[in-house]
């Protein structure tokens, strides 16, 4: 069966490109793992909660150090939140991710969705090639370098 209704992109392919090598590019300095997950609404009330969900349904908390992180984007609800294992968690607290997530917040006021997705994996990334550095032959990519995308 198919919907006679044509799905909303949030993003071109280039953006979407885009996305994707900032991603790798900033993996292969850390053993961390970052994952996104755009869609249109919230089904939950709060905005944390559904990135809790949301990770653990990506099965993200089966990294081997605990390190992954999960950026939530909720396009017309205009939400975002991270969600940061408790490997990475333990290293930086509630502070960081606020203030990453503020960043972002300023960019998508002005209409630059992309751009703020990548100055976030920019940063986090920053803290995870810190607390978290790339171990030649002990490291793999343990979780698909894509944008995920839900309803």
């Amino acid at each position: 069966m198919f919907s006679i209704f044509k799905k909303k992109r949030f993003l071109s392919d280039a953006e979407n490109k885009r996305i994707v090598e900032a991603l790798k590019a900033t993996e292969l300095h850390t053993s961390g793992e970052i994952r996104i997950f755009i869609e249109s609404r919230n089904p939950l009330v709060s905005t944390l909660e559904r990135a809790m969900s949301v990770f653990f349904e990506l099965q993200m908390e089966k990294t081997q150090q605990r390190n992954a992180v999960l950026l939530y984007i909720a396009v017309k609800d205009k939400e975002v939140a991270l969600f940061g294992d408790e490997g990475i968690h333990q290293q930086v607290g509630h502070e960081f991710w606020n203030q990453q997530v503020q960043q972002m917040v300023s960019l998508f006021k002005e209409n630059n969705l992309t751009d703020g997705i990548v100055k976030c994996l920019d940063e986090v990334g920053k803290v995870l090639v810190e607390k978290f550095p790339y171990q030649e032959g002990l490291d793999k990519n343990e979780l698909p370098d894509e944008i995920v995308f839900g309803n």
